[in-house]
């Protein structure tokens, strides 16, 4: 298993909530402090570094008009690793495609980064979240069309090297695309989508990258990563392997309870503050029907945020792994498990107002007294032993989450 650092760079220094209605597309800059927001930028770009030192890779993001993430653009905060860091591998997840002008341009901004890095990028792509399409000034309707033609032309400007070509798509056209530099990893760097449905999986699993998962939890898990084996297997011919796979969670490491439950409660800012009116969280066009009718309900929350999250109730889902050492590797096996396995770890292990020495404690515990574990469960992996676990373990759609998993794993 390979463990990636993230942490969304957000701005927390912000007033009650109760001022304002909106964290995302409305929220006015005049809360931003740049000498604050100089300060912060500096402290993550060291987490980072630390992340690198402690022997994790690197997940970065982007997002707009926010102050949950104050990365309006990735490819600047990736140029910037890819000098300082040395070995750590560098994964942008992602590039939103689907609200981005110009593919040529991010097939270009990719292929610097990687050869600065001397090939350490993984480079992610994905749709974006529904409340940049208004900011992006894009029509949320058939974002997953956008997003694969773009890809379709990044790819091919990766890989033609003998001059200029012309592009003519539905949603995007190119003339004289000529890219330099071209990529340090051939014939690209590999490539990461994110995942939220056995349908979204398929054609990830088809093209063999990365599907990346990001909060499903234990009641979304098993189609998701189902949905993507059973297409790679029915392509392919063969099982798809564990590193195909990712999963992202929030993870806090103390050296007790209590305190992991202190910086768990941190943490859990990213949730807590996603404070969001239904018409950024569910543009029309942007979901399928039926989720976008749940979401108008109040059922669920834009984006797959829960609207009233609880360190517990997160714990139980399997979208916040907290504890000791023993206590989140055995939440993270039983989850692991459950899953039928996976080889990428996604760490949201910053959010909010949680200090660069709790992270760096954090992480110091997880990678020393973790993340050696979950290299040996994953080493140890056997498909068909996996496959019978799975099969023996009830799934969680008929289980009360609100009981399941709210004590530590012991």
């Amino acid at each position: 298993m390979k463990a990636w650092f993230f942490t969304e760079d957000a701005y927390p220094q912000l007033p009650d909530q109760d001022t304002y209605r909106s964290i995302r597309v409305n929220l006015p800059s005049k809360h931003y402090d740049p000498e604050i927001g100089a300060d912060n930028y500096h402290q993550f770009l060291d987490m980072w570094l630390m992340a690198e030192e402690l022997g994790l890779e690197i997940m970065l993001n982007e997002h707009h008009q926010t102050a949950t993430c104050v990365v309006p653009s990735v490819p600047i905060i990736a140029g910037i690793l890819a000098r300082e860091t040395k070995t750590a591998r560098i994964l942008i997840l992602g590039n939103p495609l689907s609200n981005l002008p110009r593919p040529t341009r991010t097939a270009e901004e990719m292929a610097m980064i990687d050869v600065i890095s001397r090939g350490r990028l993984e480079c992610g792509f994905v749709r974006g979240v529904p409340y940049e399409s208004a900011p992006a000034n894009v029509l949320p309707y058939r974002g997953t069309e956008r997003m694969w033609e773009a890809h379709d032309l990044i790819i091919k400007a990766w890989t033609s090297h003998d001059g200029p070509f012309n592009f003519e798509g539905r949603w995007f056209h190119a003339r004289q695309v000529n890219v330099w530099p071209r990529p340090y990893q051939q014939p690209h760097p590999p490539i990461w989508v994110t995942i939220g449905s056995a349908g979204t999986a398929r054609p990830v699993a088809e093209h063999e990258y990365v599907g990346a998962v990001f909060l499903a939890g234990y009641p979304g898990i098993r189609a998701i990563f189902d949905g993507y084996r059973d297409r790679y297997l029915a392509r392919h011919g063969n099982e798809a392997p564990l590193d195909r796979l990712a999963y992202c969670a929030l993870i806090y490491v103390a050296d007790d309870e209590a305190e992991a439950k202190a910086g768990g409660e941190r943490l859990l800012w990213y949730m807590t503050s996603n404070k969001v009116p239904v018409e950024y969280s569910n543009p029309p066009g942007y979901h399928a029907p039926a989720v976008a009718a749940k979401i108008a309900q109040g059922g669920i929350g834009g984006a797959g945020l829960p609207l009233r999250p609880t360190l517990d109730n997160q714990m139980a889902r399997g979208n916040v792994f907290c504890g000791t050492p023993d206590q989140v590797f055995e939440q993270i096996k039983a989850f692991y498990e459950y899953s039928g396995g996976f080889g990428n770890l996604l760490i949201m292990g910053q959010a909010g107002h949680l200090t660069f020495a709790q992270t760096r404690r954090s992480m110091t515990l997880f990678s020393t007294e973790v993340y050696p574990r979950l290299k040996e469960l994953t080493a140890s992996y056997n498909g068909d032993a996996m496959k019978a676990t799975r099969a023996a373990l009830p799934h969680r759609d008929a289980v009360d989450l609100g009981t399941f998993g709210l004590e530590f794993a012991r």
